[in-house]
């Protein structure tokens, strides 16, 4: 059995998919599902067993089902950027993914986990994963969210006993089906293209910094079905143990992501960034942890042997409004 936790979440259920594609179903399914939308990511799906996220460890202390497991997939957590209950998050993000590894360093099978890459802050020491543990320890995320993330990194770090097989994933800014439910933590091509079927126009925030224009601020933006093939990539394959970025290489201005979007919502190549883009005033509440530059250095991923390269941003965004946003099945 796998196990996936977050598997009704937006990275969690499309790596179900592409386990499903691979023709795996033996799958143990773990999350909380509260009121939100989030089951639709799962009625296509085939899996063994549901496990509710809390009960996970019961089921776990079973030995003729924890006997059974062959890696666990832990996407499991409180992704907001913009939550304040520190200890809701480190419950969350921290105390249970220890308690996972574990779990699995006993069992000697692999794991992969979220990690973030609102890990490295605004930027001050650049977005490279191919450094030393003492590197890493000196980031300073900007948010309590980042910094749940950022104290598991190291507590693996410093671990002696690992699993066999390891790695944590630096998510850089995912878009693409199955984020339906996220609300305000949507992608922006979610947003823009909503923005512009509803309105016909589509609003950006506008730059506080003179190095960059508005709608300049640049992003690492990574397609979710990239995002998957990597991570079946390093479960199945021979693959180094460590925390690995997961990005593009390549930072786009939002303008980019805002004009693709509407170009293929309007199949209209030549529409007038004029006539569509709206500038608008940041929120304060945002002005003092707002990035406006983000780039994932990819060389360690590529070194450890990752080889297909990720679709451009015309190609991501092609294929989420062509094939499904813009159509009535939103799901992968």
């Amino acid at each position: 059995m796998w196990i996936v936790t977050g598997a009704a979440g937006f990275i969690g259920s499309a790596f179900v998919w592409k386990l499903n594609n691979e023709g795996i179903k033996d799958i143990i399914l773990v999350d909380k599902l509260h009121s939100e939308q989030k089951w639709l990511n799962l009625r296509k799906r085939e899996y063994a067993d549901w496990v509710d996220r809390d009960r996970l460890f019961d089921w776990l202390a079973d030995p003729s089902k924890a006997g059974s497991v062959k890696g666990i997939i832990h996407m499991g957590a409180c992704s907001s950027t913009t939550e304040q209950d520190g200890d809701y998050l480190l419950e969350n993000n921290y105390g249970y993914s220890k308690k996972l590894w574990d779990f699995a360093a006993e069992k000697e099978i692999p794991l992969i986990y979220a990690s973030s890459a609102a890990t490295y802050g605004n930027g001050e020491f650049g977005y490279r994963d191919e450094v030393s543990p003492e590197e890493l320890r000196k980031l300073l995320p900007m948010n309590k969210y980042g910094f749940s993330k950022k104290i598991f990194d190291d507590w693996a770090l410093k671990q002696k006993k690992s699993p066999p097989k390891w790695a944590g994933l630096k998510f850089f800014n995912v878009y693409g089906p199955q984020e339906y439910h996220k609300g305000r933590m949507a992608s922006m091509v979610f947003h823009t293209y909503n923005q512009y079927k509803a309105t016909g126009k589509v609003r950006l925030f506008k730059s506080h910094r003179k190095e960059y224009a508005d709608g300049g601020q640049l992003r690492d933006f990574v397609y979710i079905k990239d995002v998957v093939d990597v991570m079946y990539h390093i479960l199945t394959e021979t693959f180094p143990p460590g925390i690995y970025n997961i990005g593009t290489g390549k930072a786009r201005s939002f303008f980019d992501l805002a004009m693709n979007t509407i170009r293929n919502a309007s199949g209209n190549p030549e529409v007038n960034p004029s006539d569509v883009i709206e500038y608008i005033p940041m929120p304060a509440d945002l002005l003092e942890k707002y990035q406006y530059f983000t780039e994932a250095s990819m060389e360690k991923l590529k070194k450890a042997g990752w080889k297909k390269p990720f679709r451009t941003l015309e190609e991501g965004v092609s294929d989420y409004v062509t094939n499904y946003l813009s159509r009535d099945d939103l799901y992968l």
